[in-house]
Parts: structure tokens; sequence; C-alpha cells
């Protein structure tokens, strides 16, 4: 009989541990979704993308805005589409850097928003629009190479 209730609860536990995982799976899957679900979509060029992949988030401050959407190379330049949601606009004005999460952690785009003054004809940036004021990611092998050997890029 003792052995019996034994049983009963590791099945008990192993289900719950399922059923934990299960709901973390979900709550990773869902993670992609921003804001309400409407998007818009912006782009940007850069030197060098680093580690960064599709998915990455795309954060003002720390809160996360949107996601990239696709990576790729156009005339030879890394090329950015970010998916932005439609909850937030942006001054044409503001700059995008990649950015790392941690020493060695994963890379993601860092929306710094720009200025606007009712003098001048700053306008917000609008769906399928390049941001102009990019930073490209630093690359840690590089910076090694620079501290270790004194060497620059700009030989």
């Amino acid at each position: 009989m003792n052995n019996r209730k034994s049983e009963i609860g590791v099945g008990l536990f192993i289900t719950g541990g399922l059923i934990a995982l299960l709901f973390l799976a979900l709550q990773v899957a869902n993670s992609g979704s921003i804001g309400n679900g409407e998007t818009y979509i912006l782009k940007a060029k850069f030197d060098n993308i680093g580690g960064l992949k599709v998915r990455s988030p795309v954060k003002v401050g720390g809160v996360v805005v949107g996601r990239v959407a696709n990576i790729e190379l156009e005339k030879l330049v890394p090329v950015v589409t970010m998916e932005i949601s439609k909850d937030y606009e942006f001054p044409e004005t503001s700059s995008l850097s990649i950015l790392t999460a941690g020493l060695l952690g994963e890379q993601y785009l860092g929306l710094e928003p720009g200025f606007v003054l009712e003098d001048m004809d700053i306008g917000m940036l609008k769906n399928d629009e390049y941001i102009q004021d990019t930073k490209s990611a630093l690359v840690l092998e590089e910076l090694i190479g620079q501290f270790l050997f004194g060497q620059s890029n700009e030989d």
C-alpha cells in the first residue's frame, strides 16, 4: 500500500513537471508577439552586424518595442529589417546601435529616439523607411587584438 502511494506521488510530480515545461515552451514561443500585434517595417544598414540574429529584440531603454524580421546583404552591405509595434513612433533623427546583453550575451538592437523641433521639418519614421544613424556591433576579438597588439582599424 505504501509503495503504491509513492508511485502515484512520483507520477503526479512528473506530470506536473511536464505541464510546467509545456507552459514554458508556449511562453517562449509567444515571446515574438509585440504590443497589440500590429507592426510596421523599419530598415537599417550596418558595416558589421556581429552576432545579431533574426528575432533578436529591438529595445528602447530596455523595453522591447520590436524584433528583427530579416537580415540580408544588399550590394555587400548588411541590411537589417525590423518589425516595430504600431504603438510606438520614432522621429527621423533616431539612432540604432547593435548592443550586447552582458559581456558575452546575445546581441540586440538599441533604438535611441531622436529629437523633434517645431522649427525644423523633422517627421516620424514611416513604414519601410531607413534609419540613417546606425552604429555597428563591437567585435570582441577586434577589441582584444587592439588592446594586446596596439593595432588600429585606421591603418
